[in-house]
């Protein structure tokens, strides 16, 4: 077994398992970038690992439709488009329709939870989990080595808005049966005792929707179906009207009010263009945006670069977690919407929402319910993962039978002991636009340097044959407060420096243009502290 994302970082989870030569992959999904990675839009895990052995690869099982998830899904199946695809009801769907803006037409199989199906040498039984999105599963996967139990995303909210809970009789029989490694989620390893129930949210929504005057907006992820019922059944309390905002919410709440996972009245839901004919303070409007998304709506709205226009009379409701690495790009939002005059709530300051990863309460209540014999924390960065493994020892099991993983390590099961083994290439994957793995560290690292210290272009035509600088230097700056007589100073030892190499014999262009970069960026660094890109240009007339 070796994962390719989700170990270390809360985001991109995938995991190969491999038995008699043939591949069962858990999931596929994508990390969203961080502010020092300027321009990228995805990143996908790397599929190095399986690229030369994709026909051996008898399904994808999907746990949940969420975007760490499912999102590199696309990217996967342009590798080889028959590989099936394995999830529930809801989570195909949700997929499906990504797919199409792919123009992918994948083999899927629909299963429940309850069910064992058989891909290859896998038999893989499905089991209910109740998580923050309707549908989710668990799954246990039985070969000739053993058995494992991968909980996917889950916690056990007693009081589910859908009724389905988190199958501990499930869990308690797998453990009886034996389970010789548990794959569990890490992310609230840190919380004490057991996360609220989703129901404690509707009495803090209701109060919100009493003192608000007018309009309210409610942020959330787009596959968060869940809360956005809640809003729905809170604005039919209030009498107020629901507008979907933002391509992928309407698309998703769509495909669950087809399928029956989201209730909405017939006379509740209006367009964007209904809402003008609407008194503020009989409107509502869901929309994507509550990690900060810079071209999502919530930001647009924050930066009037949006149709809707927020006025003082207007609360913003930020129903979602914080996903780590993205406080800056939130807070700009939340500080261009108080700027406009609206009145902001999120988690911080009110009980908007609550998780949908297990506490450690309910974590040590699954240790000793299943009693693995080996155990590896997975999806959590590395003190989410080192918090699991101490709770999975506190329930009594043996410190060498945790195993505390990265991305790329590879974990084999012998003889029911879990031992890392190996590790493989796995690096970040890049998703620039249309270009797919084309943006590298080092283009990330110019893209902060210009972004950060500017840009310097300098020009020079030398005749090689008389030793001289005959135009130039002439420089050009981005990204400086002074203008470019700033760099005056410096064009005299450029052209002193050019003439010494020209008159010693080099007369390669790019020679000379590297003692340009050198003498421009010792004279930048000492002089003004900046350490910007530079561009020498050095022709021969």
């Amino acid at each position: 077994m070796v994962a390719l994302g989700g170990l270390g970082e809360i985001g991109r989870n995938m995991t190969v398992f491999e038995y008699a030569g043939r591949l069962l992959i858990v999931d596929c999904g994508v990390l969203f970038p961080e502010d020092n990675q300027p321009g990228v839009d995805l990143i996908l895990p790397d599929f190095e690992y399986v690229r030369d052995r994709l026909d051996d690869i008898d399904a994808i099982v999907l746990t949940h439709a969420h975007e760490d998830h499912i999102g590199a899904v696309p990217y996967l199946l342009r590798e080889r488009a028959d590989i099936r695809v394995v999830g529930s009801r809801l989570t195909l769907a949700l997929l499906a329709a990504k797919l199409r803006e792919h123009r992918i037409n994948a083999q899927s199989l629909e299963v429940a939870e309850g069910q064992t199906v058989d891909f290859g040498p896998f038999s893989v039984e499905f089991v209910a989990v109740n998580h923050s999105i309707p549908d989710a599963l668990a799954v246990a996967i039985t070969t000739g080595a053993g058995r494992v139990l991968h909980t996917g995303d889950f916690k056990m909210d007693q009081l589910p808005l859908d009724g389905r809970v988190t199958d501990l009789n499930a869990f308690a029989r797998l453990g009886d049966e034996g389970v010789d490694l548990l794959l569990v989620d890490s992310t609230n390893a840190e919380v004490p005792g057991f996360v609220t129930s989703e129901r404690d949210i509707m009495p803090v929504l209701d109060s919100v929707f009493l003192r608000a005057d007018g309009r309210i907006i409610v942020a959330c992820f787009a596959s968060h179906i869940h809360r956005v019922q809640q809003v729905i059944d809170t604005a039919v309390l209030h009498g107020r009207k629901v507008a979907f905002v933002g391509r992928s919410m309407v698309r998703n709440m769509t495909v669950a009010r087809e399928l029956g996972y989201l209730t909405v009245p017939g006379d509740v839901l209006v367009t964007i263009d209904g809402l003008n004919d609407l008194p503020d303070d009989e409107t509502v409007l869901v929309c994507t945006g509550s990690q900060g998304e810079p071209m999502a709506a919530l930001a647009r709205i924050a930066n009037r670069d949006h149709p809707i226009e927020l006025g003082v009379d207007d609360t913003v409701v930020l129903a979602s977690s914080l996903i780590p690495g993205n406080e800056n790009s939130v807070n700009r939002v939340i500080n261009g919407l108080s700027r406009l005059g609206a009145h902001v709530i999120h988690q911080s300051n009110a009980l908007v929402h609550v998780s949908g990863h297990a506490a450690a309460g309910e974590l040590l209540y699954v240790y000793n319910i299943v009693k693995p014999r080996n155990v590896m924390p997975v999806h959590g960065e590395w003190r989410h993962l080192r918090a699991n493994a101490e709770l999975a020892m506190r329930t009594g099991v043996p410190a060498n039978r945790v195993v505390l993983a990265d991305d790329g390590v590879v974990v084999d099961l012998i003889d029911g002991v879990a031992r890392i083994t190996g590790a493989v290439p796995c690096g970040f994957v890049f998703v620039d636009g249309s270009s797919v793995g084309g943006i590298t560290e080092a283009s990330l690292k110019d893209r902060r340097v210009l972004g950060e210290e500017g840009f310097i272009s300098i020009f020079t035509a030398v005749d090689a044959v008389e030793g001289k600088v005959v135009a130039g230097p002439e420089i050009h700056a981005r990204g400086f407060v002074e203008d470019d007589a700033v760099f005056d100073p410096v064009l005299p030892i450029v052209r002193r420096e050019l003439e010494d190499a020209l008159q010693a014999g080099v007369t390669d262009t790019r020679q000379l243009a590297q003692i340009v970069r050198r003498v421009v960026g010792k004279w930048v660094s000492g002089e003004h502290r900046r350490r910007p890109m530079i561009v020498p240009v050095v022709v021969e007339a």
